[in-house]
């Protein structure tokens, strides 16, 4: 007598090894090993008529390794991470941190120059405020109509015929 084994088969499972290896891919190819860049993750945000971009840039020594400069309409954040030493590489077994160096680059209006920009750093965050991006919304303001008084007469070039047979 034969012995019946059935198998359950997940539906998802082989789903989810299919994805999980395409993001892998996907993340390979995107950040190859040994180029020597990575992305630092950034959030823009409006703040009045001002926008702040903020930087995660931990690690990274800002006074040495970062220049924020205004150039040809646009803000420029760049700079570099050094690759940590380690005395014992063969004890390493996940290395997910990034070295190198990176560059962002945001366009600017017409108006806004290099005066226009600050930047600070607290906690591996980079803040750079540009002020006066957005221009404030102009209210709109009545106009008071006053009459003309005797003798008052407007002043207009180029009349009409009729004005011009009048005189």
């Amino acid at each position: 007598m034969a012995l019946a084994v059935r198998t359950t088969r997940d539906p998802f499972g082989a789903l989810f090894r299919q994805l999980d290896g395409d993001f892998d891919s996907l993340i390979r190819r995107s950040f190859p090993a040994g180029t020597g860049q990575f992305v630092p993750a950034v959030d823009v945000v409006k703040d009045g008529t001002d926008v702040v971009v903020t930087v995660e840039v931990p690690g990274v020594d800002v006074e040495k390794d970062v220049e924020v400069e205004v150039a040809e309409g646009k803000l420029v954040i760049s700079g570099s991470r050094a690759e940590r030493a380690s005395s014992e590489e063969r004890g390493v077994l996940v290395r997910e941190s990034r070295s190198g160096s990176f560059r962002r680059e945001f366009s600017l209006p017409e108006h806004v120059t290099a005066e226009s920009v600050e930047a600070t750093y607290d906690r591996g965050l980079l803040h750079v405020r540009v002020r006066d991006v957005s221009k404030p919304k102009v209210e709109p303001r009545k106009i008071q109509v006053r009459g003309l008084t005797a003798g008052e007469r407007p002043a207009v070039e180029g009349g009409t015929e009729s004005d011009k047979s009048g005189e």
